[in-house]
């Protein structure tokens, strides 16, 4: 194949993979990473295949290593130490599937920067790259903004309060968004525009900037914030503008003001009824959302000080999980449907730190600080390109503020290292010179054979990394969908056929099935098909858990599914191996909460009561504000015969703020009634009635508690309407009625 024909298929490839940010895979797990990654890693996969033929034949295309490129180098390797040395090395390789990260997927995008670094060697290539860049971005904020519609094929429609594009997370689109809105400004001020191109950079500038301020992310707000401050500084400094200078001023008056705004009026009630100005408005270092990222830091903090291994290596990418379940601050569990995993640090620079340690983090950082050094050499010295050095250095600046929050996925490496690479271009000594042509005489018959072997063996490697892995996650979703349907039978099948795969996110199926037999059995009757079911599921998760003895979550689910095997079961051996494997858990994450209910559920199921009380006690003791915790605790206490301690528990249970089932609701009622305490009886009835208002009998009841107290209205108006939900009260709630000399 021709120089010329190689080429240009290389830079088509590299369009198309400008679009990539635009993918979503919605009948898969993962829909906005897994989609835009398996279709990255296979394009690349193809041009190195096509750039191997190119720079064999034609050398002058061989990469060019600037400073920048070596220090992107510097980091791969980086990463492949920490991988090889991880604790966790196969997840450190492949990534999960949520965030499609890892070792594998990371030299990709280096291939791919190697790739075009190489083969776009004029400004009018990486404008163009840029112009295809910038269209993406606004068709991607486009259908941000489409999400605040109820347009059905819309993912992620319905009026959010916050959008989030084709990038699947506010904060995650807000980064690419960021990288949009500055690469459209610096190019806006190129002398070589025409009056269209101008209009064309500040359009997309403007809608970049509204997007990112849709997403309602204070980190990128002001990482936008800092990064226009940085521009407007350094644009004014550099061509002595009266009206940068002019706009810089008004800038930092705006800031001001809107800082003096969000703390005078951020109890005004216009502020408290607008969801996005509560939260833009918002900087105590109280909010919820601001003490996890904390609390994440610390723990990953502590993780990476605990051995000299771990500071100067890390503990492993895609592994910041394990230090953080290690040191898990307990607050982060406040009941039910609490946040308790960060699989990220939600800091780029401590996530690297942290899984990468020193060696990771410091080739991390000469990648900002050499790209910024040559940009400001070229700010210095006030060459033409210093237009695209102060744009680009503010775009750094801003990255690495809004990165401070949040870690990059796919959509923002793809373009951020596209910038990089045309930084790179900038640093080259030799900018805009032509490659030499001069082709190398190659053998035919051993070219074609070559050829041939690199087509094979790129095929099977697409097939066996990409198709196969596509393949197993689809099937995966056909059983969240069976199951969602009520179809048993059908959800096992096809999680156990996704799990047959054995592909790179099995871990991630086993879960999803041992998740969906959890539900669907905890309070079901317990058929043969459950029984097979759940000890299937139990021998794949008993691969998890032994291929990654630092991962508690492996170990829960088979606590879990043992518990509810040994539920009322004549074998104690289901019981014993629930604590054997909750107990192993609890080693792993000492803190974690949620831990201590399976033990004690487990104790409970062998009778040991004395045992469940002890450990219900640890979880009240690690977050006192968890009120589920105390109606655990209650409830054994309760079952002891301690009824004094048992309602006190109970009720500290109601006052942490636990929402009682009908249920729970029902035990206190026991309780209560051998008690005859008809004040608290008829607090619980008045509570299940807003639960349950169509249910008759808890108006009778609650009628009946309201006359012993002496509310004799009350009680009639519950009597009244008792028997209206359900005729068949009528003649009770009558002489009832009557008997409290009350007229029918």
């Amino acid at each position: 194949m021709s120089e010329s024909n190689l080429t240009k298929i290389l830079k088509y490839l590299v369009y198309a993979i400008a679009f990539i940010p635009l993918i979503i895979f919605s009948q898969y797990v993962s829909p906005f990473h897994f989609g835009k990654v398996v279709v990255f890693r296979s394009l690349v996969e193809i041009m190195v295949v096509l750039f191997l033929l190119l720079i064999w034949q034609y050398p002058g295309y061989r990469p060019r290593f600037t400073k920048v490129t070596w220090a992107f180098f510097a980091f791969a390797l980086a990463f492949s130490i920490a991988t090889i040395t991880s604790v966790q090395p196969y997840d450190s390789f492949w990534g999960s599937l949520e965030r499609m990260g890892g070792l594998w997927t990371f030299w990709h995008y280096f291939m791919f920067f190697i790739i075009l670094t190489s083969v776009f060697r004029t400004r009018q290539e990486w404008q163009r790259l840029f112009e295809v860049s910038l269209v993406v971005a606004i068709l991607s904020a486009f259908y941000g903004f489409g999400q605040k519609t109820d347009i059905s094929w819309i993912v992620g429609s319905g009026n959010r309060s916050r959008i989030f594009g084709t990038i699947g997370n506010a904060a995650l689109f807000a980064g690419y968004q960021i990288l949009a809105l500055f690469l459209a400004l610096t190019l806006f001020f190129r002398k070589e525009n025409t009056y269209n191109k101008k209009l064309f950079f500040a359009l997309t500038a403007f809608i970049n900037f509204v997007a990112v301020m849709m997403t309602a992310v204070r980190g990128s707000i002001l990482g936008t914030a800092v990064g226009l401050l940085v521009f407007v500084a350094l644009y004014s400094s550099v061509y002595h503008s009266r009206l940068a200078r002019k706009v810089l001023m008004w800038f930092v008056i705006f800031l001001i003001l809107f800082v003096a705004f969000a703390l005078i009026f951020k109890n005004a009630d216009f502020v408290k009824n607008s969801g996005y100005l509560r939260r833009i408005t918002n900087f105590s270092p109280q909010d919820l959302t601001v003490q996890t990222r904390f609390w994440a830091w610390q723990a990953g903090l502590k993780g990476w000080v605990s051995s000299p291994k771990t500071m100067i290596l890390g503990w492993g990418p895609e592994n910041f999980n394990i230090p953080f379940s290690v040191n898990f601050n307990p607050k982060f569990f406040n009941g039910p449907g609490s946040e308790t995993l960060f699989d990220r640090a939600h800091n780029m620079f401590i996530e690297i730190l942290v899984t990468m340690g020193l060696l990771g983090l410091l080739s991390y950082l000469s990648v900002f600080v050499l790209a910024l050094k040559n940009l400001w050499k070229k700010i210095k010295d006030k060459t033409p390109d210093a237009v695209y050095a102060i744009g680009l250095t503010s775009l750094l600046v801003a990255y690495v503020v809004h990165n401070s929050f949040i870690f990059d996925t796919s959509a923002n490496f793809i373009l951020f290292f596209t910038i990089l690479g045309f930084i790179s271009f900038l640093s080259d000594k030799n900018i805009g010179e032509a490659p030499v042509l001069n082709k190398k005489l190659v053998n035919p018959a051993l070219m074609f054979t070559v050829t041939g072997i690199l087509i094979i063996a790129v095929s099977v490697l697409i097939y066996k990394t990409n198709i196969l892995q596509a393949e197993a996650n689809f099937t995966s979703t056909r059983g969240i969908i069976a199951g969602w349907d009520g179809d048993f039978k059908g959800a096992i099948i096809k999680y156990k056929e996704s799990i047959s795969y054995g592909t790179p996110g099995v871990y991630e199926f086993r879960h999803r099935m041992a998740q969906y037999l959890v539900d669907y059995s905890s309070n079901k009757s317990l058929s043969p098909e459950i029984i097979e079911a759940l000890n299937y599921a139990i021998a794949e998760v008993q691969k998890n858990a032994d291929t990654r003895p630092l991962d508690y979550l492996p170990e829960l689910y088979l606590s879990r599914m043992y518990i509810i095997l040994g539920k009322g079961n004549a074998n104690p051996s289901y019981n014993d191996k629930a604590l054997e494997h909750s107990l192993r858990a609890l080693k792993i994450a000492p803190t974690f909460v949620r831990t201590y209910y399976e033990v004690g559920q487990a104790y409970l199921n062998k009778k040991d009561y004395a045992k469940a009380i002890e450990y219900f006690s640890k979880a009240v003791e690690l977050n006192p504000e968890v009120g589920i915790s105390y109606w655990y605790l209650g409830a054994v206490q309760m079952e002891l015969g301690d009824l004094q301690n048992g309602l006190k528990s109970l009720e500290q249970a109601l006052n942490k703020g636990y929402g009682p089932s009908e249920g729970d609701y029902q035990r206190l009622l026991s309780v209560y009634l051998k008690l005859n305490d008809f004040d608290k009886i008829v607090s619980i009835y008045e509570k299940l009635v807003i639960k349950n208002p169509k249910n008759p009998q808890y108006r009778a009841s609650l009628a009946v508690a309201y006359a012993k107290i002496g509310k004799i209205d009350e009680a009639v108006i519950q009597a009244k309407m008792a028997a209206q939900i359900d005729s068949n009260f009528v003649p009770e709630a009558k002489m009832f009625v009557q008997s409290l000399g009350r007229v029918w």
